[in-house]
C-alpha cells in the first residue's frame, strides 16, 4: 500500500461517526444558547432596590437613599443591558449555525457581558450590605447616628446667612467593626464601588463607639468633613489658615503643616461647635494615648499631632465662652502629658504652637466667609452657655428614663456623657434610654 493510500485509511478510521458528530454538535449548540440565558438572569438579578425589602421603613434606608443608589446602578445597567442583548444575539446566531466565526462572537460578547456583571454586582453588593444592616439588631443604633447627623446638617443650613440649595440624601451611617470612624464624602469617587461617584455621605462607625454613645462625638466630626465641602469651605479654609499663620509670623514650613491638617482640624472645631464642651472629652477618649503615640509627628499625616489636637479644642472652648471648662480640660491634658516634646517633629512646630493655635482657631471659626452668607462658623453653628444648660437638663431626664424633651439630637451625645460623668445612672441604663429616644424620633 502506498503512503497516500495509508494516510487515507488512517483518516477514515479517525473520522467520528455521523451519530457522534450530531451529539457533539447538539451539546455545543445547547451550551451556546445557555450563555445568553446566564447573562440575562444576571441582569434581572441586579435589579433596583425596593422600598419594602429592608425591614421597618423607620430604620431602613430612606426613599432618597434608594433613589440615589438606583440612579447610580442604572448607569451601569444600561451598559450591562446592551452587553446582554449582544450576548443573546450572538448565542442565537451560533445556535442556528455554529460556525467558527459565530462561536468566537459568543465568547467575545459573553466575556464583555460578564465584565459588566462583575462591575455592576460589586456596587450592588456594597449597598446591599449597608442596607441589610438596617434589618439587624444594630438598626436602632445606626438610625440613632443617622438622626444626629441629620440634625447637624439641619442646624448648619439654618444658620447660614443666605440661601443654599439643600443637599440630599442626608448622611447614612453603617457599622464597620474592624476600622475606626471615617467618612466618604458626597460626590467623590470610591474605590469600593469601582471609582463611581458616591451619591451621599457615608459615615463608618466601629462597634465600640455605638455601644458607648458618649463617644459618638465621632459622628459630629465625620459629618463636619462633609459640611466643609457642602458649605463651600473646602478651598476657603486652608487659604484662610495659611494667611492667618503667615500674619502671625509662623515659619513657612510650619504653615504648610497646619494647612495640610486643615480638614481634620476643621472637623474637630465644627464638632465642638455642634455638640458643646462634652465633645472635648469624647475627643480625649480617642487621642489620649501613650506619649509615644500622642506626641508623634508624621510628615505625611493629615491629622494634627494628637497633643496639639487637644490644645486646639481647649482654645476653641475658651473662645466659645467656657473659660472654666477649657481650663479644667487643659489641666487634665497637662496632667497626662506634663513634659510635652513632639517626636520626629520640626522644633519650630511646638515652639510656635502658642501663636499658631489661636490663629488657626480664629481663621476657621471666627472669620466670615461668603459661602456662609458672610457669617463665621461660630455664628452658623452657634453654641453658648444656654445650650449647655439644655444638655445638662437633658442629662437628668435621660438618667430618669423620661423623654429629654425638644432638645436637638446632636445634644444627646453631650447629655449622655454628662450623665455618665456625673454618675446619674448606670451606663447600661443611659445607653438604653439614649437609643430609645433617638429610635422613637425616627418613627
Amino acid at each position: 500500500m502506498g503512503a497516500a493510500a495509508e494516510l487515507r485509511l488512517v483518516a477514515s478510521r479517525s473520522r467520528p461517526a455521523p451519530q457522534q458528530t450530531s451529539a457533539s454538535n447538539r451539546e455545543l449548540r445547547n451550551w451556546v444558547r445557555t450563555q445568553g440565558t446566564n447573562v440575562e438572569r444576571h441582569l434581572d438579578a441586579l435589579r433596583p432596590f425596593g422600598w419594602e425589602e429592608f425591614g421597618d421603613p423607620a430604620t431602613g434606608p430612606s426613599r432618597a437613599h434608594l433613589v440615589a443608589v438606583n440612579d447610580t446602578m442604572n448607569t451601569l445597567r444600561k451598559s450591562l443591558r446592551s452587553a446582554t442583548r449582544d450576548a443573546r444575539r450572538a448565542a442565537e446566531a451560533a445556535f442556528a449555525h455554529p460556525s467558527p466565526e459565530r462561536l468566537q462572537d459568543v465568547l467575545r460578547t459573553k466575556t464583555r457581558a460578564q465584565r459588566w456583571v462583575k462591575e455592576t454586582e460589586r456596587i450592588w453588593d456594597f449597598y446591599l450590605e449597608l442596607f441589610n444592616q438596617r434589618q439587624s439588631r444594630f438598626a436602632p443604633w445606626l438610625v440613632a447616628a443617622d438622626r444626629i447627623a441629620l440634625d447637624c446638617y439641619q442646624y448648619a443650613y439654618l444658620g447660614i446667612g443666605r440661601w443654599r440649595s439643600i443637599p440630599t440624601p442626608p448622611p447614612f451611617c453603617y457599622l464597620e467593626p474592624s476600622h475606626g470612624p471615617a467618612t466618604s464624602r458626597r460626590g467623590i469617587p470610591l474605590r469600593r464601588i469601582s471609582n463611581r461617584v458616591n451619591p451621599f455621605p457615608l459615615i463608618q462607625l466601629p462597634f465600640h463607639r455605638l455601644v458607648n454613645p458618649w463617644t459618638l462625638g465621632a459622628v459630629l466630626h465625620e459629618v463636619s468633613h462633609n459640611l466643609q465641602n457642602d458649605l463651600g469651605l473646602a478651598r476657603a479654609i486652608p487659604l484662610q489658615v495659611a494667611a492667618r499663620l503667615t500674619e502671625a509670623g509662623v515659619p513657612k514650613a510650619v504653615v504648610s503643616i497646619w494647612v495640610r491638617w486643615n480638614r481634620e482640624t476643621f472637623a474637630d472645631m465644627s464638632a465642638l461647635l455642634l455638640g458643646g464642651p462634652q465633645i472635648v472629652g469624647s475627643l480625649f477618649d480617642v487621642i489620649g494615648r501613650t506619649p509615644a503615640k500622642s506626641m508623634r509627628f508624621s510628615r505625611h499625616a493629615v491629622h494634627p499631632v494628637p497633643y496639639l489636637r487637644g490644645k486646639l479644642s481647649t482654645e476653641l472652648l475658651r473662645r466659645m465662652g467656657f473659660p472654666r471648662r477649657a481650663e479644667a480640660y487643659e489641666r487634665a491634658w497637662h496632667a497626662l502629658y506634663p513634659r510635652p516634646k513632639l517626636i520626629d517633629a520640626p522644633p519650630t512646630l511646638l515652639a510656635t504652637a502658642n501663636r499658631a493655635i489661636p490663629a488657626v482657631v480664629d481663621a476657621m471659626c471666627f472669620t466670615s466667609f461668603p459661602s456662609l452668607g458672610n457669617r463665621s462658623l461660630a455664628k452658623v453653628e452657634r453654641f453658648e452657655p444656654k445650650e449647655q444648660r439644655m444638655i445638662e437638663e437633658a442629662a437628668g431626664r435621660l438618667a430618669d428614663g423620661v423623654s429629654p424633651g425638644v432638645v436637638p439630637e446632636r445634644f444627646l451625645i453631650g447629655a449622655v456623657r454628662h450623665a455618665l460623668e456625673q454618675r446619674m445612672a448606670p451606663p447600661q441604663r443611659l445607653v438604653r434610654f439614649f437609643m430609645e429616644e433617638l429610635g422613637r424620633r425616627a418613627r
